[in-house]
């Protein structure tokens, strides 16, 4: 796949990393599933520098940063609210091309997550209830009762539950990576300046 794809160089790439972000995302052949094409390695560390990471689902990006949801006690909300800083990672093998994220991390506006929490299937927000993310459960068979008991308080009125809601993470770093041949690979890293504008410089594979 290397050789049909075109040379990433200063040249021809945009200055601003999110429409370089939003070039690549566009170019994605009708080959990649759009689970895959969403779908981002999330890493995340405790103040003492443990990591962990784990795969969520891209929801929206704007120059702004990158948007997902999730449970606010999960582990990796336990995490962001220690240490709000977190790389993102995508990887998308039919055309060889993998993007690193590194931010900032902040909760969106509750009225963001509203109107997302809104747009889900009627089982997915039930899911939001019945799941205490990250915590142990005795048993399946435990986790499909709570999800029963919340479709009957709830019917299909669900609300958000305050624990569950929207992450931004606001990029500083953000590399482009081309797959290449002879593991000569092309590599752009993007960095934020203090004047608001990226720098580009190319490293070594």
């Amino acid at each position: 796949m290397a050789e049909t794809q075109p040379a990433l160089t200063k040249a021809t790439v945009d200055r601003n990393p999110i429409r370089q972000f939003e070039r690549w995302f566009a170019e994605l052949p009708a080959g990649v599933p759009e689970q895959d094409a969403i779908s981002m390695t999330l890493a995340t560390a405790t103040m003492d520098g443990r990591p962990s990471a784990r795969i969520v689902l891209l929801k929206s990006f704007d120059d702004q940063g990158f948007v997902f949801y999730t449970n606010y006690e999960s582990r990796k909300g336990i995490d962001l609210a220690d240490n709000p800083r977190a790389c993102l990672l995508f990887y998308w093998s039919l055309v060889w091309r993998q993007v690193r994220i590194e931010g900032t991390v902040e909760k969106v506006s509750p009225e963001e997550s509203d109107q997302y929490f809104r747009s889900r299937p009627l089982g997915s927000k039930i899911g939001a209830w019945a799941s205490d993310q990250s915590r142990p459960v005795a048993n399946r068979a435990d986790l499909e009762k709570r999800f029963e008991e919340f479709g009957w308080k709830f019917g299909d009125n669900v609300p958000r539950p305050p624990h569950w809601g929207g992450y931004r993470v606001k990029p500083d770093v953000i590399e482009f990576w081309q797959g290449r041949e002879n593991r000569l690979h092309d590599r752009l890293l993007y960095t934020l300046q203090e004047d608001g504008t990226w720098s580009i410089e190319r490293v070594a594979p």
